[in-house]
């Protein structure tokens, strides 16, 4: 004892500190969604920031930061966005990894007011995201082979392990959200269009084991509700208990506090019962949802067959320029994996006085 030094005593004390503090792991949220509809509007007024959105290129990486109490330490909390719809995806490599799989949420942002897109937007999102994350899991079986369990036992801890639905759904293995935006447009919709996206959303969400909300950057309450949202998966504030599932109203739907009861059963016309071929549930949804409402992506690069890849149209020009543009595109992915991780360190160095 007597030969400790005034350094080792002021090392013991922090160490002290910071163990009574609880846990210093920072937590990241990745957003994704539909072109233009309002990612980066959301991530700015989380981050009370008073300017005009500018349209996503391809990802980008930003931070908040937030005062622990009384001390000079602040949690910082990364927030990434995904440009382009589905059409990026593969740039989905750089925030999902191995170092963060356990603190990361995924958002994915739905436009309500183009229901002939939404389920394609929804359904390649959460495959694609889905994929990196069984990609991330395989990489870490070797060093981590408990991670698969860990992710389960909290994907059920967040739902609820004794939820009535627990046999009808397949939790995401990280925390996902699912937001409609421009409500404001969407809630001139007539009443029976709504209850049909309304209950397809609510299904989905009750699947997975998402929390479902709807927001517009033209209504505060809504705002405010989508920041205490952001603010519970970066920076582990008290999750919200509201649930408002009337069709009529903006969704507010907390994961695990629906019910496929409460849900009701698909929207299948009488004269399309008879043409219904689903496998599953989720499938039959799908049927049900795009009958009503037809999904229209023939413009979007991501939902048709690559002519490229076709020997047929081989031109040995223009592949010869494509193969250009796939290197360029695979060393922006490097450079932008590169800079996330010297701004993560910034914003570390900032965040922590």
């Amino acid at each position: 004892m007597g030969d400790k030094t005034i350094w080792d005593l002021a090392i013991n004390e922090a160490n002290a500190k910071e163990a009574s503090s609880g846990s210093n792991e920072e937590a990241s949220i990745l957003f994704v969604g539909s072109k233009n509809s309002g990612k980066t509007s959301i991530i700015l007024r989380f981050l009370d920031r008073d300017e005009a959105p500018k349209p996503t290129t391809a990802l980008e990486y930003t931070f908040g930061r937030r005062a622990k109490g009384h001390n000079i330490a602040k949690d910082v909390g990364h927030i990434w966005e995904l440009g382009g719809g589905t059409w990026l995806s593969k740039l989905l490599d750089v925030p999902i990894n191995e170092e963060n799989i356990k603190n990361i949420s995924l958002a994915i942002v739905v436009d309500l007011s183009l229901p002939n897109e939404l389920w394609f937007t929804l359904e390649n999102l959460i495959k694609s995201a889905k994929q990196r994350i069984d990609d991330v899991i395989a990489n870490l079986k070797a060093s981590n082979p408990d991670v698969v369990n860990q992710l389960i036992k909290a994907s059920w801890e967040r739902i609820g392990e004794n939820n009535p639905d627990k046999e009808m759904i397949s939790p995401f293995p990280i925390p996902l959200i699912i937001i409609g935006s421009k409500y404001d447009v969407f809630q001139d919709f007539d009443s029976e269009r709504r209850k049909i996206i309304c209950k397809t959303l609510r299904f989905v969400a009750h699947s997975y084991g998402a929390t479902l909300q709807f927001f517009s950057c033209k209504q505060e309450a809504l705002m405010t509700r989508a920041r205490a949202l952001i603010s519970h998966h970066l920076f582990a504030t008290a999750a919200s208990k509201t649930l408002q599932v009337e069709h009529t109203k903006p969704l507010l739907v907390p994961c695990g506090l629906d019910s496929l009861q409460q849900i009701g059963t698909p929207p299948v016309g009488d004269d399309d019962i008879g043409r219904v071929t689903a496998r599953n549930p989720l499938e039959l949804w799908k049927q049900a949802y795009c009958g009503h409402f037809p999904q229209e992506n023939t413009n979007n690069p991501a939902m048709v067959e690559d002519p490229a890849k076709d020997n047929q149209y081989a031109e040995h020009a223009i592949d010869q320029l494509r193969a250009q543009k796939d290197e360029e595109l695979e060393r922006y992915r490097r450079l932008s994996e590169r800079r996330a991780k010297e701004s993560q360190q910034r914003a570390k160095a900032e965040g922590f006085v």
